[in-house]
């Protein structure tokens, strides 16, 4: 389903902030917002991208596809993220495939429109350089985590930086993560394998660094994020 936005709905937008009145009326003239039901496929990899997306509500799957047809998951973007946004480099094509992890309703900005508000605002061009920047550090750090930190650490590195990322706090210490994804998906994100993922989880739970259900594990209770934090560090 494909519904039409107005310039109000888009003040709203943390990433179109820096647009001016008259830009925010431009762009809602030509933006979507579409709406996608779980596990549906937004564009594949490989193909000219038509639109640059950010979330409106859910959760969308990055990521990439082997020869041996396993996909390797680059990163979840949650409500509010953008992607797709890297419009600006020699090779026109998509370098991931996504998916929605849930019911997904995303603002879709046709390529054109974006690259030419990028162009005529430094302001708003700076904010989605500095998006791309973080991504590319989130690359590097997830690189040297492979390198020099064991399973463990790499573990809890990611439930730390989810809560600081997505996490809901709960009085002063506590903070819930509702991140979705299933232990192979961090698996993915955290470059270790779905057994030990399980294993490590429960360890965290006996020694109540983390609190989740047997049948919710999708939902994390992390006890102490300060904690949390001396540990990954």
């Amino acid at each position: 389903m494909t519904t039409t936005i107005t310039p109000e709905t888009l003040r709203n937008i943390t990433l179109l902030q820096q647009l001016s009145e008259a830009e925010l009326d431009v762009l809602a003239e030509k933006i979507q917002c579409i709406s996608y039901k779980k596990n549906t496929e937004i564009y594949a990899l490989g193909v000219e991208p038509q639109f640059v997306y950010i979330i409106e509500k859910g959760s969308v799957k990055l990521a990439i596809s082997s020869t041996n047809g396993k996909a390797l998951t680059k990163d979840i973007a949650y409500e509010q993220d953008i992607f797709s946004e890297n419009v600006f480099t020699k090779n026109p094509l998509t370098q991931e495939f996504a998916e929605t992890m849930s019911d997904t309703s995303l603002y879709a900005i046709p390529v054109d429109t974006f690259r030419q508000l990028a162009i005529n605002n430094a302001a708003f061009a700076n904010q989605i350089m500095t998006t791309i920047l973080s991504k590319l550090q989130l690359i590097e750090d997830r690189l040297q985590n492979f390198v020099f930190c064991k399973a463990k650490e790499r573990i809890v590195n990611y439930l730390y930086r989810a809560g600081i990322r997505r996490g809901i706090k709960i009085g002063q210490k506590e903070c819930l993560i509702s991140h979705g994804i299933t232990h192979k998906e961090i698996a993915f994100l955290t470059d270790t394998s779905r057994q030990t993922v399980a294993r490590i989880l429960n360890e965290l739970k006996r020694d109540n660094f983390i609190h989740y259900g047997s049948r919710k594990s999708s939902k994390i209770l992390i006890r102490d994020l300060v904690l949390l934090q001396n540990f990954s560090e």
